[in-house]
């Protein structure tokens, strides 16, 4: 039997947005090496991400699940919040 979940990817994130309904802005942050000058810096990503229970608030850590398009922008389901920030 096939593990449905194999090819589903999942990040760790800082939620950036909680202004709609349902939906979430995380941003996954990476440090990359720069090319020329060899210092490491940090890229982030923007991504949208389906929150049914609008549970999570600005500031909070939580791991993302890719799924099915829910819209254009949004193919991550909220899996689970890691941690919830102190404002």
């Amino acid at each position: 039997m096939k593990d449905t979940n194999a090819h589903q990817k999942t990040l760790r994130c800082r939620v950036h947005s909680d202004k709609m309904n349902k939906s979430r802005v995380g941003v996954v942050e990476r440090r990359v090496k720069h090319p020329v000058v060899g210092k490491y810096i940090t890229r982030t990503t923007k991504i949208m991400f389906h929150d049914e229970a609008n549970q999570c608030r600005i500031g909070d850590e939580v791991m993302i699940r890719q799924t099915k398009p829910f819209s254009a922008n949004k193919t991550f389901i909220l899996d689970s919040i890691l941690s919830q920030s102190q404002e």
